[in-house]
């Protein structure tokens, strides 16, 4: 089972996300996905400053409604080149967090969060009332599709899969190198406890801000892609319950994993799907599996896995380092000086 989460578990993933158009029944199907991919993206940057460094950000779909907006608003009312605004949707959203991280990253556990629910919450009023910038309740329609890129073209929803399909990859690759290095171990540390990393020599208001400023850019370049991608925009982007919803992917496939977030992400998006037939009542059934997930995998599926395999590899090392050392033969004993024979 180790090859599931080692380069064979992720190369088959890879070859599953490529192939999966070609199996895919309609148009709708791959909607449904790209949108999951684009989301899986957001959540990948939620696990960064939740999962890995301890700091549970609630204004994170604000940020992902900052770097939509910043794509829509340009695109639309300034015609701006779609890759000129994508690019700047990821800087808009990473230079607001670094402002409010500078204030926020100041409190601790609880206060953090609360703060940071009434910080998305501004953002949410903000996208709602400022109507000369955001058009307001109206929302902003006509959002441009992804210029072409040489030959490639995204004017079919294949190609747009297939888009958002390669900044997943890209962005999950980059947040793999982070999350494997020094820094990443750096964010873990601040995780197990401040007065731990204190005492390791570690800035914990610079390496906070820096994992909070990665979280929101990955943020900012997912709400670009959704607005090039849906091609319009309304304000319930940033409304929380987008961020709650990020957060059960995490729990769900398993907080401070990289596969976890991710396979939360793609895995309840389809569940609700296919329980769209019981309409209103389908959360009388979607919920009791979520409280039995956290009940019987408090660690989500990915993270209850690994801490078995762990549990199960230290239980096969034990007796190999417990075993008794084998005595002399008798034949040695009779041998020695002093030695008596039977």
């Amino acid at each position: 089972m180790r090859y599931l989460t080692g380069k064979p578990g992720w190369l088959l993933l890879l070859a599953l996300g490529l192939a999966f158009p070609w199996f895919a029944r309609n148009d709708y199907h791959l909607t449904v996905m790209s949108t999951a991919y684009i989301f899986a993206l957001a959540t990948v940057g939620l696990n960064l400053i939740t999962g890995y460094t301890g700091q549970f950000n609630l204004a994170h779909s604000g940020f992902m409604a900052v770097g939509a907006y910043t794509v829509g608003i340009l695109t639309v009312d300034h015609q701006v080149p779609f890759w000129i605004a994508f690019a700047l949707s990821g800087v808009t959203a990473t230079v607001l967090g670094f402002f409010i991280g500078l204030v926020s990253l100041r409190l601790k556990g609880h206060y953090f969060s609360i703060f940071t629910l009434c910080v998305g919450y501004i953002m949410f009023l903000v996208i709602e009332k400022w109507e000369g910038l955001t058009h307001g309740t109206v929302g902003i329609i006509g959002i441009p599709a992804p210029s072409p890129i040489g030959p490639l073209a995204f004017d079919s929803p294949r190609s747009l899969y297939y888009l958002v399909f390669f900044f997943l990859v890209l962005g999950v690759w980059v947040m793999h190198r982070i999350v494997t290095s020094l820094l990443g171990r750096t964010f873990m540390a601040i995780r197990n406890g401040d007065e731990l990393a204190e005492s390791l020599g570690i800035n914990l208001m610079r390496n906070k801000l820096l994992a909070f400023m990665l979280s929101v850019f990955y943020a900012g370049l997912a709400g670009g892609l959704y607005a090039g991608f849906v091609r319009f925009l309304g304000p319930g982007l940033a409304g929380v319950e987008h961020t709650f919803d990020m957060t059960m992917y995490m729990l769900v496939g398993g907080l401070g994993t990289l596969l976890g977030p991710l396979l939360g992400a793609l895995a309840v998006p389809w569940l609700t799907q296919y329980l769209q037939f019981l309409q209103e009542y389908r959360f009388i059934v979607f919920g009791p599996i979520l409280v039995l997930l956290v009940i019987f995998l408090p660690h989500g599926i990915v993270g209850t896995w690994l801490g078995w395999r762990a549990r199960r590899e230290a239980g096969v090392a034990a007796p190999s380092r417990n075993a008794p050392i084998a005595g002399p033969s008798a034949a040695e004993v009779g041998t020695r000086p002093g030695g008596s024979h039977a």
